[in-house]
């Protein structure tokens, strides 16, 4: 008896092979299905600046915007914003920065394709108020942990308030 394994799109088979008869193998079939790992591409030079970033608006959080081709998970640029909450433990993006940002991108083709901020005192995961605030299905939401020596950053998809990490490739 042998196990095959074919895969294909999101859907990964398992061919159970019987070969008691020479002429014609039995095949049992089963579906699982298997979602790869969202992922972004950021620079690392765009890395930087959000550490950059980050450090020196501590003890507040930082935000900004990763902008690229819409629909794509390559991050070319980061645009810092101010904080408006002025908080160390939300953000809140400058809507004037936002749409200025938004159209900016927009007039060279490009969009926004996630949202930025730190978390100065946890863990770089989303907290209530992110999940609540995440206002696009299709951003990426990167978060940039302040709470260890070196920071850590991770970006997640929210959608439908379910929280589901992507792997950051820097680019």
């Amino acid at each position: 008896m042998r196990l095959l394994a074919i895969i294909s799109g999101e859907s990964f088979f398992i061919a159970q092979v019987s070969y008691r008869c020479l002429s014609v193998p039995v095949a049992f079939w089963w579906n699982v299905n298997i979602k790869p790992q969202a992922q972004i591409v950021i620079p690392t030079s765009v890395l930087g600046q959000i550490a950059a970033l980050a450090m020196t608006e501590t003890p507040l959080e930082c935000c900004g915007f990763l902008v690229g081709e819409l629909g794509s998970d390559i991050a070319q640029e980061f645009h810092a914003c101010r904080n408006i909450a002025e908080s160390k433990i939300i953000y809140t993006v400058d809507p004037k920065e936002h749409l200025r940002i938004e159209r900016n991108a927009e007039d060279r083709g490009l969009a926004i394709i996630g949202v930025v901020h730190s978390h100065t005192h946890t863990e770089p995961y989303p907290s209530p108020t992110d999940v609540a605030q995440a206002p696009d299905p299709d951003w990426h939401y990167v978060i940039i942990g302040l709470k260890r020596v070196a920071p850590e950053t991770r970006s997640y998809r929210i959608i439908n308030g379910e929280i589901s990490e992507s792997r950051i490739i820097p680019g």
